[in-house]
């Protein structure tokens, strides 16, 4: 699949469907809330149209990850639940089975798509696309979808992320003017800074904005190391230095090196089966387009009004 060529869209596919979910207020023909996935597929249509891709690649969770569960057990525990975003006349569904019912149908609709689908277990998305993008499809040129900023690390001169926060590309450029720090180093600023959407603590009164300050390379040197930021701070201290980050981040070593094995995207945390897996299933991929199966599951699950034909037109070009 490997080509200078090629466009490939990658989707964070949990990330998309969320941000429709709790916010679309679609309801279907037979009064169940159908906005997560008239929201995602209309969404798929845009980017299709906009963007050209050769490839759409969608990659869903795997389950949570197992090996940064071993790292640091209180990894996304105790996250809210989204706040839904939307009204009813009637009693809110049930939204946990709604969730899911949807999720499974949207993967029906789209196993009848010239889409791939990637599903990895005991892994997750963020791993997937971190590798696809460091990797598999390293020469390609890659649109990334999603509102996490981890995948600000992966920017470069051929992986740009449309952001569906933002509602615009995010690159390189905008990465630096609004965080003062290189992608390449953003994984370590956030390492020290910590993510608490996550539940991953950092160093006390670090900021990216104070880590710039201090430590001027993260915005002018690429692949700044933990040694370096940990040497930095040292010297800062043996010469009489009383600013309290310096101290903060030499007590919290063993915290920012945590940090950095949950957040960095590498091979690090997939293990040699889970990338056998993800490779296998980019070279297997086999295009499909059936149209008359997508109508059946929309029919089914009361959504009429959605544009089959534009959704079709969308994506001719791909494998074509």
């Amino acid at each position: 699949m490997s080509n200078k060529n090629k466009v490939v869209l990658i989707v964070d596919a949990l990330n998309l469907f969320t941000r429709h979910f709790i916010a679309h207020p679609a309801i279907g023909g037979n009064g169940q809330h159908v906005g997560g996935i008239v929201g995602f597929l209309y969404a798929i249509v845009n980017f299709s149209e906009k963007y050209k891709p050769d490839t759409i690649i969608i990659v869903w969770e795997g389950g949570g990850s197992t090996i940064k569960r071993s790292i640091y057990p209180e990894y996304k525990m105790h996250r809210r639940p989204a706040k839904l975003n939307r009204t009813y006349d009637k009693d809110l569904p049930d939204t946990v089975q709604n969730r899911n019912h949807q999720i499974s149908a949207l993967v029906e609709i789209m196993n009848h798509m010239p889409i791939l689908q990637m599903y990895v277990p005991d892994c997750e998305a963020d791993d997937v696309i971190g590798y696809l993008c460091k990797y598999k499809l390293k020469d390609d040129k890659k649109v990334i979808v999603s509102s996490d900023k981890d995948f600000y690390q992966l920017l470069n001169s051929n992986t740009i992320i449309y952001s569906p926060t933002w509602k615009k590309l995010v690159t390189q450029k905008e990465v630096s003017e609004k965080f003062s720090i290189l992608p390449e180093n953003f994984c370590l600023a956030k390492s020290i800074c910590g993510d608490a959407s996550d539940n991953i603590n950092g160093v006390p009164r670090a900021g990216f904005k104070s880590l710039s300050k201090r430590f001027p390379q993260l915005k002018t040197n690429e692949d700044v190391t933990i040694d370096e930021v940990i040497e930095t701070s040292r010297i800062a201290i043996s010469e009489g230095s009383k600013i309290k980050l310096f101290q903060n981040i030499l007590d919290s070593e063993d915290i920012i090196r945590r940090n950095w094995k949950l957040i960095h995207l590498d091979t690090n945390n997939l293990s040699a089966s889970q990338i056998k897996q993800t490779i296998d299933l980019v070279d297997t991929f086999e295009i499909k387009r059936d149209k008359l199966s997508v109508m059946r599951v929309l029919i089914r699950e009361g959504i009429q009004t959605f544009n089959v034909d534009r959704m079709t037109l969308s994506l001719n070009h791909i494998g074509a």
